[in-house]
């Protein structure tokens, strides 16, 4: 990923948050010099160094993981158009800020019963947890059984990562106090998420 040095991101603890705040990634492959790509829940288990997730059985993706290439998984974050409008000096372009990490790394196929049961355990528990009255699963061992043949689990173990948070930093501080009173006074939700980030990056 193309990253300019005030957009670069090096704080290992600043991008396991982000991570696991955006945990829903595209995971990528290449098989046959074709690029295939999945979106999935993924989960970072940060003591050892690895993430975590599962697809159905019938996506043709994991079968990739079988030729010992470094996959790359996407986490996306806050994104939205600028408008040179909200700088001082307005005889300038348009452009789009963002945050991206990308976790480069080697996949593994999980075949074992528990532990790909505690990957979809894990990932119900994170998700559910940001719900009024988190749900509990009621389904009997059968039921969990076969609905576990229905899916494959998988690590990646991470080999490096790359972040990159484009958030106007190389503009002066008046443009990016009015970038943010745009964002968050615009009423598109994206937009608006973008402003909140922003402020927290940057200490706005």
């Amino acid at each position: 990923m193309y990253i300019p040095a005030h957009n670069r991101v090096d704080d290992r603890e600043t991008i396991n948050a982000f991570i696991h705040a955006y945990g829903f990634a595209t995971v990528i492959t290449n098989r046959d010099a074709v690029p295939f790509a999945s979106h999935l829940p993924v989960l970072l288990d940060e003591n050892a160094g690895i993430l975590r997730s599962h697809m159905a059985r019938a996506n043709e993706q994991w079968r990739h993981f079988a030729s010992d290439r470094e996959v790359l998984c996407i986490f996306h974050g806050p994104h939205a158009y600028i408008t040179p409008s909200w700088y001082v000096q307005q005889h300038d372009v348009p452009t789009w800020n963002y945050a991206a990490v990308h976790v480069y790394g080697f996949p593994r196929i999980v075949d074992e019963h528990d532990r790909l049961k505690q990957i979809v355990t894990d990932t119900t528990v994170k998700y559910e947890a940001f719900m009024p009255q988190p749900f509990q699963l009621t389904l009997s061992d059968a039921e969990i059984d076969r609905m576990l043949r229905a899916i494959v689990g998988f690590t990646i173990e991470i080999t490096r990562v790359e972040a990159k948070f484009k958030l106007g930093q190389n503009r002066s501080a008046e443009d990016r106090a009015g970038t943010v009173r745009g964002l968050a006074s615009s009423g598109h939700l994206p937009s608006m998420e973008l402003a909140e980030f922003t402020k927290a990056q940057l200490g706005l």
